[in-house]
């Protein structure tokens, strides 16, 4: 007996599968698609020594301990605490502490957090040096710079601040400038020991960004734009687990990052750029349980001198900045799609001044352009409603045969052969709902990428790129409530019984997939349905659907008791 072909899996059935492969690519991502490390990371690992500049030869100082201590290469500063220096530029708020010369907070005045407080891009309650502490790759000096208190010249707009430190020997100097109503400012660092300039590093460890999320390190990279690949590398927590990693070459910039802000050092002359990533453990104010931050030294010789950009990733801002600065809002695989996606809903917005309702424009936008295929695909469907009773006297003649039985297939066999004399494509109906299941991917990274969807908000909903803070979010229920609307509207004949009851369920899958994911996600897809409802009646009340029914072949009549 000849082999029978594979049985063919109905259209609903493959639009569930293809939902529930969407699903897992939306709740694994964050997970497992994190931004890709450098593919070279393991050399770089071993050439580390190689590329971090060596400590000097103390021989060739010639200076002896006794001379040291006898005639120290600059005096002493005095030493004790100052009250904080808080600059305030107009877009945020930062406090600086003479001790070690460092940033004890950064609040972006425009941003809040989950807790509705102003957003503060600093971990202060991780036990690690705070921002811009020095880091030390080869040589130190014997005294603790970074707990050393400094002394401080104020300039007088209140914009800048200089920090100055010797014990006698190694001495520190540092300067901040800021400016009014910019997230730029300019930063330079230089230690010496007895005269000699030492290799220094700025950091920014134990986390960096919005902190007051779920997962805030899972969220964190370092990063770097390599000029001579002309691409940018990221690098997390996971990567320095087993110590830091060190790179370096000609970048246009480097530094740490979160899902929707930065904090970047731009060279100000053409150096090597080092770069260091470093695994944290360290708490947050909101989560006691100590997990992996991401965090970063950065370097471009012994006199440190960078414009640095603290703020949020939005890709105009940077790229007045810098072109290149504009590859910091990473949309993964999707680009292609998520780049145009933001580029329409942004103008849109700038329409309508609300980024919910053009998600609402825009998705019924795209829903008018798919209507001649989704025409196509119910011309189809009501042609099959046409030919249920066909159907199921296929049913019926089959009914006694279990599924496993080889006898099975010609059931499907003569299933196809009825298609066909009809001019029905089952598949051909399926492009049209998998079209808005496609799209569900780029608009997911659009919204979890762009900062100008965070903290957007839309009636009820007070940020679009979170879920609901409702008990019980209404977005995902009454996305529930439409699509059993639409599986009533769009009934399946000719399905296996089995595969119905299992399609009675997808509603209530639909609806658990979405209850976690952001709600501007699920306003898009609750739109796309409400539209196809709207078709379908439409469709259901024209003299289109008759003609589709009535163009179906009756079955062959009976003669003399036989077809």
């Amino acid at each position: 007996m000849p082999d029978s072909p594979p049985k063919e899996m109905s259209m609903e059935l493959r639009l569930l599968l293809a939902f529930l492969l969407v699903g897992a690519v939306l709740f694994l991502t964050p997970y497992f698609a994190k931004s890709p490390a450098p593919t070279n990371v393991q050399k770089t690992k071993q050439t580390t020594e190689a590329v971090t500049p060596k400590a000097p030869d103390t021989q060739s100082a010639k200076v002896t301990p006794t001379e040291s201590a006898t005639q120290p290469a600059v005096p002493a500063t005095s030493q004790h605490a100052l009250p904080p220096f808080v600059v305030e530029n107009g877009v945020y708020r930062i406090s600086l502490s003479n001790q070690g010369g460092t940033v004890r907070s950064w609040l972006l005045n425009n941003y809040k957090g989950n807790d509705s407080k102003p957003l503060d891009l600093v971990n202060t309650a991780a036990n690690v040096p705070p921002p811009f502490s020095l880091y030390f790759p080869n040589e130190k000096p014997a005294a603790d710079v970074n707990q050393a208190y400094y002394t401080e010249t104020r300039d007088p707009d209140g914009l800048g601040v200089s920090y100055e430190y010797s014990d006698g020997h190694s001495a520190v100097r540092k300067t901040f400038r800021f400016q009014k109503d910019s997230y730029r400012a300019q930063v330079s660092a230089e230690v010496t020991i007895d005269g000699r300039p030492v290799n220094n590093m700025i950091q920014w460890r134990g986390g960096f960004g919005d902190l007051t999320v779920d997962n805030p390190s899972g969220a964190e990279s370092t990063v770097y734009f390599s000029v001579a690949d002309d691409k940018l590398v990221t690098q997390n927590a996971r990567s320095a687990k087993k110590g830091p990693v060190t790179a370096q070459g000609a970048y246009s910039f480097a530094g740490i990052v979160d899902s929707y802000f930065a904090a970047v050092f731009l060279p100000e002359e053409n150096h090597p750029v080092t770069s260091v990533t470093f695994s944290d453990d360290a708490r947050t104010v909101r989560n006691e349980k100590p997990d992996a931050y991401t965090g970063t030294a950065i370097s471009d010789g012994t006199t440190n001198r960078f414009t640095v950009f603290v703020g949020p990733k939005d890709v105009d801002l940077l790229k007045r900045i810098n072109p290149k600065l504009a590859d910091l809002v990473n949309f993964g695989w999707w680009a292609v799609i998520a780049k145009p996606l933001f580029l329409i809903l942004e103008w849109t917005h700038s329409v309508l001044h609300n980024f919910g309702w053009s998600i609402v424009v825009v998705t019924i936008f795209l829903n008018v352009l798919m209507f001649p295929l989704r025409l196509t695909s119910m011309k189809s469907s009501r042609k099959m409603q046409a030919l249920k009773p066909q159907l199921d006297a296929l049913n019926e003649k089959y009914k006694s045969i279990s599924i496993r039985d080889p006898r099975k297939q010609q059931q499907q066999q003569e299933q196809m052969e009825l298609y066909k004399k009809n001019g029905i494509k089952p598949m051909g109906g399926c492009l049209p709902s998998l079209i808005p299941l496609v799209l569900i991917i780029p608009f997911y990274q659009v919204i979890v990428k762009a900062v100008e969807m965070r903290g957007a908000h839309w009636l009820w909903v007070t940020d679009l790129s979170q879920p609901e803070t409702l008990a019980i979010r209404i977005l995902p229920v009454v996305m529930i409530v439409t699509q059993f609307i639409m599986q009533k509207m769009m009934p399946a004949p000719g399905v296996d019984p089995n595969q119905q009851k299992m399609m009675l369920f997808m509603p209530l899958i639909f609806g658990f997939m979405f209850y976690k994911l952001p709600s501007g996600l699920v306003l898009y897809y609750l739109t796309g349905t409400v539209v196809a409802i709207a078709q379908q009646w439409f469709f259901n009340h024209t003299d289109a659907a008759r003609a589709a029914a009535r163009s179906v072949q009756p079955p062959p009549k009976k003669k003399n008791g036989r077809k």
